[in-house]
């Protein structure tokens, strides 16, 4: 099955009608309508370029496809057809320029630690302050990773955590291994894998055992396991999510 097939696409932009946008380099991917119109919001003092919005992982895959001068993309984890990390990861994998901020309610300091580990450039809570917002955008687009005052002492990173090891791991991976990858992991067989990508088995076989290698693991079940375990966001559903900054 496509992880992607069932998501309806929708991409909005922001408009002013009294002038002609600068190209987007923002995406604004969120399924909250109100809260993605509160984020805009609050980007306005900084963000001078057009801002998209997409409403599922689907749209925010074809925008940035779609625009290559994209470089900054709010992701909240908990959007249809994102699951978990996995959408960070895949993102950091196919489209390694562009910077992704998670949004979240999710203030899990495993989570965080997961999601700075596989590359985030920051992690905003929804519960931040307006304040926050327009902090962490100035740092990253500085070139600086952002964490909230209250959790930068709380999250630690260590380079030779497994989640470190692993997201090095990861990066070994081409786009086309990486497909592979959430493939195996949704518990597709060779030849289902190969026509979700269209390609023939054989090949879908030099992507298993160049994926095997090149994670440590000695079969699919394990490489499968390793990816759902790393990725996974745990009591997201669960969560409350404000419709606006404070």
């Amino acid at each position: 099955m496509n992880p992607h097939s069932d998501d309806r696409m929708a991409i909005s932009k922001s408009s002013n009608p009294s002038a002609s946008p600068a190209p987007a380099k923002v995406i604004i991917a969120d399924d909250h309508p109100l809260f993605r119109a509160a984020l805009r919001h609050a980007l306005a003092s900084t963000i001078e370029d057009e801002i998209l919005e997409a409403e599922n992982f689907a749209s925010l895959h074809g925008a940035l496809l779609q625009h290559p001068q994209i470089e900054l993309v709010f992701l909240d984890l908990n959007m249809p057809g994102n699951q978990g990390l996995m959408g960070l990861t895949s993102i950091r994998n196919q489209f390694p320029d562009v910077l992704v901020v998670i949004v979240s309610a999710n203030e899990q300091l495993s989570v965080i630690e997961r999601a700075m580990s596989f590359g985030a450039s920051a992690y905003i809570p929804k519960s931040a302050p307006m304040p926050d917002i327009v902090s962490a955008v100035e740092a990253v687009l500085g070139g600086d990773n952002w964490l909230p005052a209250h959790l930068q002492s709380a999250v630690q990173i260590p380079k030779n955590s497994l989640h470190h090891d692993f997201s090095q791991k990861l990066s070994q991976l081409t786009p086309q291994q990486f497909k592979v990858l959430r493939c195996i992991a949704d518990g597709l067989l060779n030849k289902q894998i190969a026509f979700e990508l269209d390609v023939q088995e054989t090949t879908i076989k030099q992507h298993v055992s160049a994926i095997l290698r090149k994670l440590g693991v000695i079969n699919r079940t394990q490489a499968g396991v390793l990816f759902h375990d790393m990725l996974r966001a745990d009591d997201e559903d669960t969560l409350a999510e404000p419709n606006s900054f404070q």
